[in-house]
């Protein structure tokens, strides 16, 4: 029996299903609070909020709430893992089918193709978490994205619907599917009586 080559873990990112939910109704109508991103070179997309674990992260979960805190200037809480995704490190930011051309993208954004590294041997592991958005004011955004940014970064709110998630281009498309797919489920994830 053959064994597949091992490829090493050159990235790892910390994302938020970062739900808005009423307290006092937890079953009632939600928001997700994405990014509509949109770079020179690409079609508009929408991402959640989030990025590369830092050498000065202490966990995958610190670079969630320092990544949330940055983007959207949010506080989460309830924070459960979700969904990982693996993809070929070098992979466009809104991946290979989202309209982008990764070199006009990376040569705005003043980097490589790609997130940083070269399409070869290694992956970007992306740890997805649902978290419960305890508040957010856009208006503290910070990092890397506001203070160099490559084209536009924009707060928006859906309806976490089937029909919320699959009216915009999310991606990566995995996220797309498993989100459509998982409504219900996502959800439960926050419910109080999980543990």
């Amino acid at each position: 029996m053959g064994s597949a080559a091992h490829r090493p873990v050159v990235k790892r990112t910390a994302r938020a299903i970062l739900l808005d939910l009423d307290p006092a109704d937890p079953g009632g109508p939600a928001e997700i609070v994405l990014i509509k991103r949109t770079r020179p070179g690409c079609t508009p997309y929408w991402v959640t909020p989030g990025g590369g674990v830092e050498p000065g992260d202490r966990s995958v979960v610190d670079a969630l709430h320092r990544e949330v805190d940055e983007e959207v200037g949010g506080k989460v809480s309830d924070v459960v893992p979700a969904f990982v995704d693996t993809v070929p490190h070098g992979v466009p930011p809104g991946g290979a089918d989202c309209g982008c051309d990764p070199v006009r993208a990376a040569a705005a954004d003043g980097a490589p193709a790609g997130d940083g590294g070269e399409a070869g041997d290694g992956v970007k592991v992306q740890h997805f978490f649902v978290c419960r958005l305890e508040s957010m004011d856009p208006a503290r955004r910070h990092g890397p994205e506001v203070e160099r940014p490559a084209g536009a970064y924009e707060v928006v709110r859906l309806p976490f619907t089937r029909e919320g998630v699959t009216s915009v281009n999310v991606v990566p498309p995995s996220l797309r599917a498993y989100l459509a797919a998982n409504i219900e489920g996502v959800r439960a994830l926050l419910a109080p009586d999980l543990g």
